[in-house]
């Protein structure tokens, strides 16, 4: 028996060591990014970023071009000056900055010189995830967004590349943000987080990109006689709308397998993220680090 006695010493150090190493986990800062094609793509990580920065971490929404197609009565400088201001009012909802870069709408390629724009961005950013769509959409700017944001990935840790900004020396984690296309593959999710608690919130974020949620998409989509008159009307308009999108159903058992049947059962709506494999991989025990969400 006196054998033992000199390892609870080190047993003790061990634990307290391993208490004091899981405590700085839980009071580290993400720095996360959000890179949708235009102002009001980045919403779709809406909820989950209003969590994160509840927990205090750091989000900034980039929209890589400036949304001056997307009307049919404004001018591109108009509607320019206009998404720029309901991109910085959408930020403003859920605390979150937002970047919207100057690349006009409709007109985004995959170029070295973009590239180079969004391995900038990233690197000035100290991203630890950064978020995009996938490179298959019906938009060429969503497809061509994925492909720039999967392009950069690695490259923001070589330091020969953009040379004049400092090289991150971890790469981040880079995640897909869900989307409904089968072609080539569908959507897997990998994590899906509920989003009861900030889907107002969320709603509240569109609701400030009222020139798409109240007369540009109405009226490509031949709804327009549809939009009711006043703020308050509208907003439940689009709430009523929009919020069906977000249901937690098809990601049932992703949601019970994360929060437990008890809860996951009970979630009604969810934002859900696959690994593009690309960067840091999301894995069983990394997940509570970069979503601090679950019980």
């Amino acid at each position: 028996m006196k054998k033992i006695y000199w390892i609870l010493p080190i047993v003790f150090i061990f634990g307290l060591f391993s208490n004091l190493a899981a405590q700085g986990d839980q009071d580290h800062v993400l720095n996360i990014v959000v890179i949708g094609a235009h102002p009001d793509d980045p919403e779709k990580s809406g909820g989950t970023a209003y969590k994160w920065i509840q927990q205090g971490h750091n989000v900034t929404m980039v929209s890589v071009t400036n949304g001056n197609a997307g009307h049919h009565e404004l001018s591109a400088d108009e509607l320019e000056r206009t998404r720029r201001e309901e991109a910085r009012r959408g930020g403003e909802v859920i605390g979150a900055d937002y970047i919207v870069m100057d690349h006009d709408d409709g007109k985004l390629m995959p170029t070295l010189e973009n590239r180079f724009d969004i391995i900038r961005l990233i690197r000035e950013l100290k991203a630890d995830i950064v978020i995009t769509h996938r490179p298959w959409d019906y938009h060429p700017d969503h497809r061509n967004t994925g492909q720039l944001v999967l392009d950069a990935a690695y490259m923001v840790t070589v330091p020969t590349i953009v040379p004049h900004i400092p090289h991150l020396e971890r790469n981040p984690m880079f995640l897909y943000m869900e989307d409904r296309f089968t072609q080539p593959l569908p959507f897997q999710p990998d994590v899906c987080v509920d989003i009861d608690d900030a889907v107002e919130k969320k709603v509240d974020m569109y609701h400030e990109h009222k020139c798409q949620m109240y007369e540009w998409l109405p009226y490509n989509r031949g709804q327009l006689d549809q939009v009711p008159e006043g703020d308050q009307a509208r907003r439940e308009w689009l709430g009523e709308r929009i919020k069906p999108r977000w249901s937690a159903d098809p990601h049932r058992e992703k949601l019970t397998e994360l929060y437990g049947r008890e809860r996951g059962t009970g979630i009604n709506y969810s934002e859900c993220f696959q690994d593009s494999e690309y960067g840091t991989r999301l894995t069983e025990e990394n997940m509570d680090y970069y979503f601090p969400f679950f019980d």
